[in-house]
């Protein structure tokens, strides 16, 4: 057995030897290539078989590469949890893959060097672990994937070892060590308060971080703070006096709550992992860390499991105002004082952990800072505890006191008399939510970039496709709302037989009818000879400009009533509002009305007269279709018989609407002329009447606009507004 061990230990040392084992079963060097009893026999099967050893492909894989061989099961187990404290370079293989062969040389000597610095490797074969390779993002082989705080990045560049180097260091957080000089390294030891955590110093000839120091920093930066002091640089020759530093060697120092003298100190040329590793893990808390959260605590006082692993946990229950500064300060050098395995320092502020000192308090607020001594006994939270009586200031009494308790608790565990659930501590450095989730955003942001830089056009069809069907449905909307054609284009239905409506009718109607207003005011525009041409000649298909006409003596209170009436409708994207003066253009009313009467079919629909006053008229004016709906003035008063001729008109349509169409319009038509007779009475009448009731039923007259059951009077043109005619002299 022992010469048998012995040639087999010959074999996996020497390479060539293994090999040739590998590939022909040769145990001898003597022994001929393709002659030993593993290949003295080929079945009938075998003899046809594919030699892949003609293209360098083992047929069993390499014993070194077999260790680096992960499993999903494995991955999610263990890569995926240890990748947050070391990152993971993994290569994706598989069988007859060339490009694999090509890249394997590489591979092997950087795996070398990352793998002395604490670098974990592994190999997921494709063939083999097609379902890792899926949750990996690995769809061809060769890929290199670095993985780090779960975290998946493919290696793009050549497979070069500088290149692989760079990749494994561009993977790790940025800010794990600090570069110090002789300007800030107090500040940088001094942030033990604020951190509750150790400082390490590393000292070194480079220029740059070295890999190692970012890996360890990286490993334990849950615990202990980093920086780098570069010892050529002129800026460091203060920190390199003070500590005498040697510029020989790699040194490295670790301080705690005293930032004057290193608590401990290691010194090498070839500084590996393993020491560091070592050197920083029995340093990993301070002498009296604060509890800031449950994992802390677990693991300075860990839950008693045998008799001679017992851990007493001496807790101050203090605060954080500079009046708790001298007890602090006292316990801490109490604590340094009684160091022993047994015992564990530590220290809550009563105000960050209120629900765990009112369990040890029984829900007690002390004033003054309170110690207690207590021992974990399950994981659920049970301890056993004893509050030391006396409270904690500092004095020597006190330390007394507190030694004595300690000296007794050793000597009899039953000492420890009281029972408590401790709930679970809150965590004092966990970040905020808007920063935690503009992490979250950076990274995805990060990974769609470098997706599509690298066109991994598998991983990102469901999100290019979200994407271009939103922006197809966003655009198709808008310009299907561009061309539709407007309301009033769409041919009317039968309206039923409706009753007459009163004006609280109307305006119940007009809010659900109509969109609310998008401000808290009517922007209402002059008619001008500037502005004529863009707000109603050329105005958009579709759109309305609804005109109010009036005088300059009665302006102010017609707006007023014009911009109450019509305020409900001024949501609508198809309304526009204006007003014209008849001061400064008096005939145009009468040219529109005459143009009107020459186009209408039959009797003329509509009365001028030269005398009749248009002031309160408002009309609805189509400028693209070129017609236009008239609303002339009511006049309401104590006598209930007073209204004016569009009035009458209207409302005895409405009354004999049930009636056939041709009498109605022919009774239209006769109204008219009643109010085409008498057009100076209904004048007379509008001088005792306030000018703003003139417009008190332009919200009914909105409504049924919208609804679009008003006349509706043709034009050839509309006239311009400085054209001038006899008629409009005379009437002016």
């Amino acid at each position: 057995m022992f010469i048998k061990i012995s040639k087999s230990y010959e074999i996996l040392s020497n390479e060539e030897r293994r090999s040739n084992f590998d590939r022909y079963g040769q145990m001898d060097e003597n022994q001929p290539f393709g002659q030993s009893q593993h290949h003295g026999f080929r079945s009938f099967h075998n003899s046809f078989y594919f030699d892949e050893s003609f293209f360098h492909f083992p047929r069993g894989r390499d014993f070194a590469d077999s260790k680096y061989l992960l499993h999903h099961a494995q991955f999610n187990s263990e890569v995926l949890p240890d990748s947050h404290k070391r990152p993971y370079l993994i290569k994706v293989t598989s069988e007859w893959c060339f490009a694999c062969i090509h890249i394997e040389p590489v591979w092997k000597e950087t795996v070398q060097q990352l793998e002395l610095l604490g670098v974990g490797i592994g190999i997921v074969d494709m063939g083999y672990e097609r379902r890792l390779a899926n949750q990996l993002g690995a769809h061809r082989a060769p890929s290199i994937i670095g993985l780090v705080n779960g975290r998946v990045t493919f290696f793009h560049q050549a497979v070069v070892q500088e290149h692989l180097r760079q990749f494994v260091e561009d993977l790790l957080p940025h800010k794990l060590v600090e570069k110090i000089t002789d300007n800030n390294y107090l500040a940088f030891l001094d942030g033990w308060h604020v951190e509750n955590k150790p400082s390490v110093l590393l000292f070194d000839q480079v220029p740059i971080f070295p890999l190692l120091y970012k890996l360890t920093a990286f490993a334990f930066r849950d615990y202990v703070r980093f920086g780098y002091v570069d010892q050529g640089d002129t800026h460091n020759t203060r920190l390199l006096r003070q500590f005498n530093i040697n510029t020989y060697a790699p040194t490295m120092l670790l301080f705690k709550e005293d930032t004057e003298k290193p608590v401990d100190i290691i010194q090498a040329r070839g500084m590996k992992r393993q020491i560091m590793d070592e050197f920083v893990s029995n340093n990993k808390f301070l002498q009296v860390p604060r509890l800031v959260n449950q994992q802390i605590f677990n693991e300075l006082c860990p839950v008693k499991q045998f008799h001679r692993r017992r851990k007493y946990c001496v807790l101050l229950i203090t605060g954080e105002d500079q009046a708790f500064l001298p007890s602090n300060k006292a316990f801490l050098d109490f604590a340094s004082a009684n160091k022993k395995e047994v015992l564990r320092f530590a220290y809550v502020y009563q105000r960050q952990q209120q629900p765990l000192c009112q369990a040890l308090l029984l829900s007690q607020f002390s004033v003054t800072p309170q110690v207690v001594i207590l021992e974990r006994r399950s994981q659920a939270g049970k301890v056993l505890y004893r509050s030391v009586s006396g409270g904690w200031n500092g004095s020597e009494e006190d330390k007394y006191h507190l030694h004595e308790q300690l000296e007794l608790l050793q000597k009899d565990p039953t000492y420890l008399n009281s029972e408590a659930t401790l709930p679970e501590l809150n965590n004092e450095m966990a970040p905020l939510f808007i920063v935690r989730w503009m992490d979250a955003a950076y990274d995805y942001i990060l990974q769609i970039y470098d997706d599509l830089l690298y066109s991994n056009w598998r991983e990102m069809m469901p999100i290019l496709s979200l994407i271009f069907s939103a922006l197809f449905i966003l655009f198709g909307t808008v310009i299907i709302q561009a061309f539709s054609e407007p309301g009033e284009n769409k041919p009317q239905k039968p309206r039923p037989k409706e009753q007459p409506q009163t004006e609280d009718d109307a305006s119940s109607r007009t809010s659900t009818s109509s969109r609310p207003p998008k401000k808290d005011f009517v922007e209402v525009t002059e008619l001008t000879d500037i502005t004529y041409t863009s707000n109603l000649v050329k105005l958009r298909p579709g759109h309305i400009n609804v005109v109010l006409v009036l005088t300059n003596a009665s302006k102010n209170a017609l707006l007023r009533k014009y911009a109450k009436e019509v305020f409900s409708f001024s949501g609508s994207q198809t309304l526009h509002f204006s007003f014209l003066n008849a001061d400064k253009h008096c005939h145009w009313m009468p040219s529109l009305l005459h143009s009107a009467s020459d186009t209408a079919e039959g009797e003329d629909p509509l009365e001028e007269d030269e005398d009749l006053d248009y002031i309160g008229h408002v009309l609805a004016l189509n400028g693209h279709k070129r017609y236009f709906c008239l609303f002339r003035p009511v006049f309401t008063g104590d006598n209930s018989k007073d209204f004016s001729c569009e009035t009458s008109f209207s409302d005895r349509k409405r009354n004999s609407r049930s009636r056939s169409r041709t009498s109605s319009h022919s009774r239209s038509r006769s109204h008219s002329r009643e109010d085409g007779a008498s057009p100076k009475k209904v004048s007379s009448r509008a001088t005792s009447i306030e000018v703003h009731h003139k417009l008190d039923r332009l919200g009914l007259w909105m409504e049924r606009l919208m609804e679009g059951t008003l006349p509706r009077f043709h034009v050839p043109a509309w006239p311009s507004l400085d054209e001038t005619t006899k008629s409009s002299f005379t009437y002016c």
